[in-house]
């Protein structure tokens, strides 16, 4: 330092002085989104508050309605959306006009202590450090409140819509519940949350201010506390440091961050570091990554020589036996207090609905992403993570598991298989309790985990192809007994003298009579039956392959849901199918046309129910059948709301109750009206609408 003293010579001495006086209320208001150049100096300011603990500000300007750059239109269109047509004291624009706009304060910094205020007078340098840096920017609440007044319009101007049906006042039951203890991992998750945070800064008063003008004389009043006051007494004391430590003080040097290097990439395994680990966490880590695998493999990604036992009882620790194959458990990839990087919905949330899509794998091959969205109830994106990290979309069949059915570790370990099929057995039991669903809805297979089924498609293909030709021949002897027997009974001939012929049903979906948009399902996937009971189609004159088997099916889905659209009936029948073994289907090739005729056989009705103005449904959609004879004294009161719900597309409670006390007498009681309510009807705005009328 001493050589350089002679070239960098000192030019001028200041003193420097520290004021105290405005510590705490010294704040530095930024315009970011304004030039310097047109400054806020000379505009009327209407009021200030400030919220001190959040450094929240806003100020409320005057706008000149008078310039030539304003718009009175654009000004009058504002207030009238955003006060309406009233005139009250609460309103935002007195004026019928914006008049005024308010800019609301974001922190630049969290931490000032770097920054201050000076003032270089008389040689003197004064500092004053800074409670705060705000960036002002204009706010547009106002908006906010236009939307709550248009939505309030709506909701009133739908009010009297309804207000024109005959209005009730319905008892409803109210339940109470008493809160449980509040965990403290529960507390913290509260305490954590936005809507938790919001409310503590909701909390805080606004403390009311008055603007002065920067010529004001309370301002210049005020700008001389910005001077040191107390400057004769020793607290100021001369600054007795080294030029190096001058310079630390004021620059101190960054302190060097030890970041430990990671073992390597999430997705990226190191073998080398991996085998250093125990073998259980070798086994999860694995597990972790890869997701699904079989034995075999994880045995070969293992250091040689590792005991295949002890491997076995750490796998069923971190994963579960999906045919034949191990998936890692739900709970090992969302562990506990986590939550989805998607959604963020709960890892209990998560969990269940990946165990749910887990099971479904340990009864068939194959998924549709939108039946397992429907019962898990969960967003998109989780439900596209759970299929990706165990099957693959098929064109046309959904997703399908990843891995083919290991059956040699099913033959070579049966004790393990057995105990994961009990663990699945108690797993099914908790599912069917949180989503509700019904066994009928997916019938497990015998010994799904002992005796697992893998079909490729070219064999798939191929067996449907040679029960076609057999079931072809079939119906073609069949056809030529059936018109040996007409000849018979009419002579050989008609009336004109030409033999009688019989029309043979195509074979081919391309040629089929169909209502709507074509087959339920492809009956090469389930295969044909051996022999089909042909009935005659009364609307095309061909006849069908139907079979018991379907009218049971039919009649025990409407002994359930009691009221259905055609496109719900194809869904649960394609669900139904879905579950059953593959190549063991009794139903045959089933056609729209043979499905609906099916329907109106089996003591249903079909509903002809109008449909809302903006209904958007289908043609399958708004073909509604009813169940209209079961055998019970309540077929009656189905009937009488059917009858009603045929001349208007949505009713009220009172109406139905009135109609069934008029047709059935006052023996109708509010717990009949309410058990034919949730069995065929929905509740939307106040009205009932049937089943199959509306989404659900």
């Amino acid at each position: 330092m001493a050589s350089g003293d002679d070239d960098d010579p000192i030019i001028q001495e200041i003193d420097v002085y520290l004021a105290r006086s405005l510590v705490e209320k010294l704040y530095l208001f930024q315009y970011p989104v304004r030039p310097a150049s047109m400054s806020y100096d000379n505009v009327t300011h209407l009021a200030a508050r400030i919220k001190p603990k959040q450094q929240k500000v806003e100020l409320e300007v005057a706008m000149d309605t008078m310039s030539p750059n304003y718009c009175r239109s654009k000004g009058e269109q504002i207030a009238l959306n955003v006060d309406g047509t009233s005139s009250e004291d609460s309103n935002v624009y007195s004026t019928k006009m914006m008049d005024k706009q308010t800019f609301s304060a974001i922190q630049a910094t969290t931490n000032t202590s770097r920054y201050a205020a000076a003032v270089f007078h008389k040689g003197e340098l004064h500092l004053t450090p800074l409670q705060g840096i705000l960036q002002m920017r204009p706010s547009f609440t106002y908006l906010d409140k236009a939307d709550t007044k248009h939505r309030e319009r709506e909701a009133a101007n739908e009010a009297g819509d309804s207000s024109q049906d005959e209005a009730e006042d319905d008892v409803k039951q109210v339940t109470v519940r008493f809160s449980r203890p509040e965990s403290e991992q529960a507390r913290q998750r509260r305490i954590q949350s936005y809507e938790f945070l919001q409310k503590k800064q909701a909390e805080e008063p606004w403390v009311h201010l008055h603007y002065h003008g920067i010529k004001d004389s309370r301002s210049e009043h005020e700008r001389q506390y910005l001077y040191c006051q107390a400057m004769d007494t020793t607290e100021n004391t001369e600054l007795v440091k080294t030029p190096s430590e001058y310079l630390s003080m004021l620059m101190p040097p960054l302190a060097e961050e030890k970041v430990v290097k990671p073992m390597g990439p999430s997705n990226v395994l190191s073998m080398a570091q991996l085998r250093m680990l125990p073998l259980g966490e070798q086994v999860k880590t694995l597990m972790k990554n890869v997701k699904v695998m079989p034995f075999a493999n994880l045995m070969g990604l293992l250091a040689s020589g590792t005991d295949s036992t002890a491997v076995l009882r750490c796998i069923q620790q971190v994963a579960l036996l999906v045919q034949g194959n191990w998936v890692v458990k739900s709970d090992v990839l969302y562990p506990k207090n986590t939550f989805s990087s998607h959604s963020g919905v709960p890892a209990e949330v998560l969990c269940r609905g990946r165990d749910f899509v887990m099971w479904r794998f340990t009864l068939e091959r194959t998924l549709m992403r939108k039946e397992v969205a429907a019962i898990i109830k969960l967003p998109p994106e989780d439900v596209k993570d759970f299929l990706e990290q165990m099957s693959a979309p098929r064109l046309n069949r959904g997703w399908e598991f990843l891995l083919p059915t290991d059956h040699d570790f099913v033959k070579k370990h049966p004790d393990v298989a057995q105990r994961q099929h009990m663990l699945w057995l108690g797993i099914q039991s908790k599912l069917e309790k949180v989503f509700n669903f019904s066994k009928d809805d997916f019938v497990p297979k015998k010994d799904a985990q002992m005796e697992p089924v893998h079909v490729s498609g070219d064999q798939r293909l191929k067996s449907a192809r040679e029960n076609a030709r057999e079931n072809h021949a079939t119906m073609q002897r069949e056809l030529d007994a059936r018109r040996l027997k007409a000849s018979r009974y009419t002579g050989s001939s008609n009336e004109s003298g030409a033999l009688v012929q019989v029309k043979q049903e195509p074979m081919s979906d391309s040629e089929e009579p169909m209502d709507t948009s074509g087959p339920l399902t492809n009956g090469s996937i389930n295969g044909y039956p051996n022999s089909t009971s042909p009935v005659s189609d009364p609307h095309n004159g061909h006849s069908h392959s139907f079979t018991p088997e379907l009218q049971d099916f039919v009649r025990s889905t409407f002994r359930k849901h009691y009221v259905l659209c055609l496109s719900e009936v194809k869904r649960l029948f394609n669900l139904h199918l879905a579950s059953l073994p593959t190549g063991h289907s009794v139903y045959g090739h089933v056609t729209d046309r043979m499905l609906q005729d099916t329907i109106l056989q089996s003591q249903c009705k079909q509903i002809l129910v109008p449909f809302p103005p903006q209904s958007n449904a289908t043609a399958e959609e708004q073909k509604v059948f009813g169940l209209w004879e079961s055998g019970e004294t309540f077929d009656k009161h189905r009937q009488v709301l059917f009858e009603i719900f045929m001349k208007n597309y949505r009713v009220r409670r009172n109406v139905i109750q009135a109609r069934l006390t008029q047709e059935l007498g006052d023996a109708v009681t509010k717990t009949d009206v309410d058990r034919l309510l949730k069995e065929c009807c929905m509740s939307l705005g106040g009205m009932w609408y049937l089943k199959g009328t509306v989404p659900s």
